[in-house]
């Protein structure tokens, strides 16, 4: 553990280089009001900080910088989050109105988010996790029109209208809504498409007549899209960084945003609550120079989502977790209502 007297410094020093970008040097850190050590005292503090590698020299300035493990260690032993009423103001004011859909509601509030914090946020819908399919159901309307009703375990009900072909018997039809639900009972909703390709296109091969035109008609009409819902906010916002002047930096950031998979992996851990991961702690090495804290908000009883915010390892954490704490809860208990009131 650090003295008093290095937490203290090492807290001004993070807090001077957050603001600034620019190395902090002791004659910048004896300015400060909460500072009343020499200057001689505070270039042994600092010399103390190096050698135990919570901050470290940069090659074109005498001062210093944060080290990854410094950061951790402002993160987690510093801070106390605390946040502008304003922005509270304005996260409520979001998450109150009225609103109907729910996919409106979430990429609104990572737009705000990343407007907020100047950082790339992400918002992870919560039908990604282990939402499990119920039942499927076709209610034929005409000779040629039906709808497809499909049911979740956590009671979301999804409606899609859709032409029947001519080529596709009503015994085919039927043959195919049963193949459908003794197999997909139970699937999550990430692994419809899988296990749509391998277990029932081996059933209908045994039971459906046409089977090759109805399997594809199938899996384009009910499986097309993929069930990851990923909301992106302020994806050019890192360019503002000085961090980011590097081109190739750049390059690998956003090849790993065209990549949903990828992105997808930063966000799917189960774990509730905030998580923070700094520097090198990421696995991917596209955000090897970055930190990335993320924040898990619940819709209805079973799904869980996550919202994150991606910037340089220079971010402004204590305003960050704080704000992510926030919404994850207001998210939480407005979804609830929309939940119920939509009676999903």
């Amino acid at each position: 553990m650090l003295t008093d007297r290095q937490l203290l410094i090492l807290q001004v020093i993070i807090d001077e280089f957050i603001e600034s970008a620019h190395p902090v040097g002791s004659r910048a850190i004896s300015k400060k009001d909460q500072i009343s050590y020499s200057a001689a005292t505070i270039r042994n503090v600092m010399a103390d900080l190096e050698e135990l590698g919570f901050i470290e020299k940069t090659h074109s300035s005498s001062g210093r910088v944060p080290s990854e493990k410094g950061y951790r260690y402002y993160v987690d032993h510093v801070i106390a989050p605390t946040v502008e009423n304003s922005n509270l103001n304005i996260m409520k004011n979001l998450i109150q109105d009225e609103f109907i859909e729910f996919e409106k509601l979430v990429q609104k509030s990572a737009e705000v988010l990343s407007e907020l914090t100047s950082y790339t946020s992400i918002i992870l819908g919560p039908e990604v996790f282990e939402t499990r399919l119920k039942q499927l159901q076709i209610v034929t309307l005409s000779t040629h029109t039906a709808v497809a009703i499909l049911v979740t375990d956590s009671g979301h009900v999804e409606h899609r209208s859709f032409s029947i072909p001519a080529e596709i018997s009503p015994s085919d039809l039927e043959k195919m809504v049963n193949i459908l639900n003794e197999r997909l009972k139970g699937v999550s909703l990430a692994r419809l498409a899988e296990v749509l390709s391998s277990e029932v296109l081996s059933l209908m091969k045994m039971y459906v007549q046409d089977f090759e035109r109805s399997y594809s008609y199938l899996k384009s009409a009910f499986f097309s899209e993929h069930p990851v819902k990923l909301y992106i906010g302020g994806k050019t916002n890192l360019l503002m960084q000085p961090e980011f002047n590097d081109i190739n930096k750049v390059r690998s950031f956003y090849r790993m945003m065209e990549n949903e998979d990828e992105v997808l992996n930063l966000l799917k851990s189960p774990e509730h609550g905030i998580k923070v991961t700094i520097g090198n702690e990421n696995e991917l090495d596209a955000i090897k120079d970055f930190s990335l804290i993320t924040a898990s908000y619940q819709l209805g009883d079973n799904q869980m989502g996550k919202i994150a915010l991606l910037g340089p390892t220079r971010m402004e954490y204590r305003k960050v977790i704080t704000l992510l704490t926030a919404l994850s809860n207001e998210m939480t208990d407005a979804l609830y209502l929309w939940y119920k009131n939509n009676g999903k």
